[in-house]
């Protein structure tokens, strides 16, 4: 299974991505910014889908089209 970021370059377990958009996290009253380095992503059954962490937010899962390699 071929897991592609927005601009199509294909994702690893450990590779560091970048948000593309600004997203609101459902549940909590945290925004990631646009520009969010996200360090060390985990790959999903589900190719749309990595799980990270972010600053104040652990097991957070992100779809791949908002994300872009680093």
């Amino acid at each position: 299974m071929d897991v592609k970021d927005s601009n199509g370059a294909i994702l690893k377990d450990g590779d560091n991505v970048t948000l593309i958009k600004d997203l609101k996290v459902k549940g909590t009253s945290v925004t990631l910014k646009r520009g969010t380095v996200v360090k060390g992503i985990r790959l999903t059954d589900n190719e749309d889908e990595v799980e990270c962490r972010v600053e104040k937010v652990k097991g957070l899962v992100l779809r791949t089209e908002f994300l872009k390699k680093a």
